[in-house]
């Protein structure tokens, strides 16, 4: 057995079986099992049409409460629990994984994938709970890092960019400038602590 596979098996606790079920979206498993991936803090049905997770990322649950339990969220797509979870929660996983991931590229349709859900209803859900789209949460959460890094290092503008997610300089300095008022290296010249 390779090194990927013990470790696929260990720490995941998934069958070959069960695997097999979940990429192939297998409807005569559900009920059987529920998989929960650790990255969205989301448990599905193994018959979820969501994007196919890291294997690595993946627990096994025998019912819906053991992954609540483990303070997991049901699935907006699948509804593992036959309920449906409550908008507030669902936006919360959306916001808690742009939080953590803002330095990747995101889009919509990435999201959407992700918190398993249509991304016209995860925009439109977005909106009505946040009061602004997933896309302007997003460059708020970048600006605001941006920000801390410009009061807080000696970065190049365009090593900070990089490092928010905004690889495109003359992009960066442009959305900074729209949402700040300022231009990076203004903002720098007014906050830049002394050291």
């Amino acid at each position: 057995m390779t090194d990927i596979q013990t470790q696929f098996n260990h720490e995941s606790q998934i069958s070959t079986e069960q695997w097999q079920a979940i990429i192939n979206n297998d409807a005569s498993y559900d009920g059987q099992f529920f998989y929960a991936v650790r990255t969205t803090g989301i448990f599905c049905r193994p018959s979820c049409r969501s994007k196919e997770p890291k294997p690595q990322n993946v627990t096994i649950f025998a019912d819906a409460q053991q992954a609540i339990t483990a303070k997991y969220r049901p699935c907006k797509r699948c509804k593992p629990t036959g309920e449906r979870l409550p908008d507030s929660e669902w936006v919360s996983v959306m916001t808690e994984y742009i939080d953590h991931h803002y330095t990747e590229p995101l889009t919509l349709h990435q999201l959407a994938e992700i918190c398993h859900g249509s991304p016209y209803h995860l925009h439109r859900t977005f909106k009505k709970i946040m009061h602004i789209t997933p896309v302007d949460y997003i460059q708020q959460h970048r600006i605001h890092q941006a920000c801390q890094e410009l009061k807080e290092t000696h970065h190049s503008i365009t090593a900070i960019g990089l490092n928010i997610g905004i690889p495109n300089t003359s992009y960066f300095v442009t959305l900074f400038k729209k949402k700040m008022g300022i231009t990076p290296a203004q903002y720098r010249k007014q906050h830049q602590k002394i050291h």
